[in-house]
């Protein structure tokens, strides 16, 4: 029962494919109606340092590479984020079925192999699925990953990747594939306005019409949980992996007296720079995940326990305890009875998804997004709610005669789990800009004038007072504190309470949007911004 991740085919010829190792819980149980005699599977996966997570590459020949399960099995490769190493193996595994075609092992791969297949990849006419530059760059990362180890490890004599060295964003000098492309974008950034997400979600979550009424017969499923998670990470700019490994005790609680945004921390194990951090997420979300977790997630809690699905979920743990403090500490006990204890910040998503606690009616899960079988809805899951929503938007709003024909999103938004964190920064820029120049009373005439001379550039100051090199070493050891601070002051200033998103500011928004590139807005006629689709 291994997870296949791709399957590509070159004139009919099966390509290079992986597999991944699964969790150990189900190891032991892999086939073992059709692998007879290998009932030791897992113990003998153990004692050749084969561990759950570990990429296995099959050829056309159905044959394992051993090098390249020693790749997967190093150091280098498993510190990887989980993305990046699903990421790593699929492209690695196109360059394999490339050389596969010309009759060569990537052990003997020369220079004159990698310009060929960047060339088919970028810009040869005859391939239907041809990749920018930043897609490039990506796998010529992984490339790079893949040889600078076999190198290093005497497994080939020299890499076939030219390198080069540049200066780094610090200073430090990096030694990167001279073929990078010229023409990468550093991310592919893009934003909806508040109105527009409003209608992303209307249309493609819950089911409205151009007539913003439901549509016949629309069964959402676990519409209250999408729009949930699409809420908080529009309002909170957590990223995908940050709000799709949520606990249920991690969301901020609504107070009674009310606040436009409550608090919250993000764990550090599930953030890219694996640091803990502050976020903010607006009332009215908060009140969606609130929602869900009383309606359809108690539901499917509750059929989950009916039906002894938690009492089967290998690996669980029921969790005993979560103590307080700075560095909070997640204590369990396993099906064994076995306790065990791990720091709040140090769980993996994996993890987390194995933590459950005794309710009134037996097991529930701790994990807050679930699936309607109410298990655990995995965070890379989540793209196949936003597909769904963006085919639906494209269907409703686009009109006839423009079907499959609006490459630039004019008529129906299109949104990414990423687009919601693009769009929180836009959002917060413009807000926490107004709600200064409101808490100052500057006028139009002042804020052109006196913007600089009044707020002036703390962080320039710090650095002299601290003697940093640079700039952005004051910013990244202090932003955390002073931004928390800050923001917390404009909050405090602001009018209570303001629905959020804010729609005073949509006139602003579409302004902005017409005068910018990249940022899709409708307005309540379902009229586009012009100029400000891309």
């Amino acid at each position: 029962m291994w997870v296949l991740i791709h399957f590509e085919r070159d004139g009919g010829v099966a390509g290079w494919r992986v597999f991944w190792v699964p969790q150990d819980a189900v190891r032991s149980g892999v086939r073992r109606q059709v692998l007879a005699g290998w009932a030791d599977l897992s113990a003998r996966e153990c004692e050749a340092g084969v561990r759950a997570g570990d990429p296995i590459f099959l050829s056309p020949e159905y044959r394992v590479d051993p090098l390249l399960s020693l790749y997967g099995q190093s150091k280098r490769f498993r510190e990887y984020t989980t993305e990046t190493r699903r990421n790593y193996a699929t492209d690695i595994s196109l360059f394999l079925t490339f050389l596969s075609g010309r009759g060569r092992v990537w052990t003997a791969a020369s220079e004159r192999d990698v310009e060929d297949y960047e060339h088919w990849r970028r810009f040869a006419e005859r391939n239907p699925s041809r990749v920018g530059g930043s897609k490039w760059d990506r796998e010529l990362a992984a490339f790079a990953s893949l040889y600078w180890w076999a190198v290093n490890n005497s497994h080939v004599r020299r890499s076939p990747l030219a390198m080069k060295q540049v200066v780094g964003r610090e200073g430090a000098v990096l030694t990167v594939p001279a073929a990078r492309a010229k023409d990468a974008r550093p991310s592919n950034v893009h934003w909806l306005t508040p109105r527009t997400w409003r209608r992303w979600i209307d249309v493609g979550l819950r089911g409205h019409t151009r007539d913003r009424v439901p549509e016949p017969g629309w069964v959402g499923r676990l519409e209250d949980r999408n729009v949930a998670f699409v809420r908080l990470l529009v309002t909170s700019g957590l990223r995908r992996s940050e709000g799709g490994s949520l606990l249920t005790f991690e969301v901020p609680a609504r107070h009674v007296d009310g606040a436009r945004y409550y608090r919250g921390k993000v764990a550090a194990e599930v953030t890219r720079s694996k640091k803990p951090r502050t976020f903010y997420v607006a009332a009215d979300a908060v009140g969606e995940i609130e929602a869900y977790v009383e309606s359809s997630r108690a539901w499917a809690v509750r059929q989950a326990q009916k039906k002894g699905r938690y009492d089967r979920v290998p690996d669980r743990r029921v969790v005993t305890e979560v103590t307080r403090g700075r560095k909070p500490v997640v204590r369990w006990r396993d099906e064994a009875g076995v306790t065990g204890e791990r720091g709040l910040d140090d769980l993996t998503a994996r993890e987390r998804m194995t933590l459950f606690i005794e309710g009134p009616r037996g097991l529930e899960p701790l994990w807050l997004w679930l699936n309607e079988q109410g298990l655990p809805f995995q965070v890379h899951s989540w793209e196949g709610v936003f597909t769904a929503a963006n085919r639906r938007c494209e269907r409703v709003l686009t009109p006839p005669n423009r079907m499959g024909f609006d490459p630039h999103q004019v008529f129906a938004p299109y949104a990414t789990p990423h687009s919601a964190r693009h769009s929180f920064a836009l959002f917060m820029l413009v807000v926490l800009n107004t709600l200064m120049d409101l808490k100052y009373g500057l006028s139009p005439e002042e804020r052109r004038d006196f913007r600089q001379q009044l707020y002036g550039d703390p962080w320039f100051m710090v650095q002299c007072l601290l003697g940093h090199a640079s700039r952005e070493t004051t910013v990244d050891r202090y932003l955390a504190p002073v931004a928390d601070l800050q923001l917390r002051s404009m909050l405090a200033g602001a009018a209570e309470p303001v629905a959020a998103p804010m729609p005073e500011l949509d006139v602003v928004f579409a302004r902005i949007a017409r005068e910018s590139e990249g940022i899709q807005d409708l307005d309540d006629r379902l009229r586009p911004a012009s100029g400000g689709i891309a």
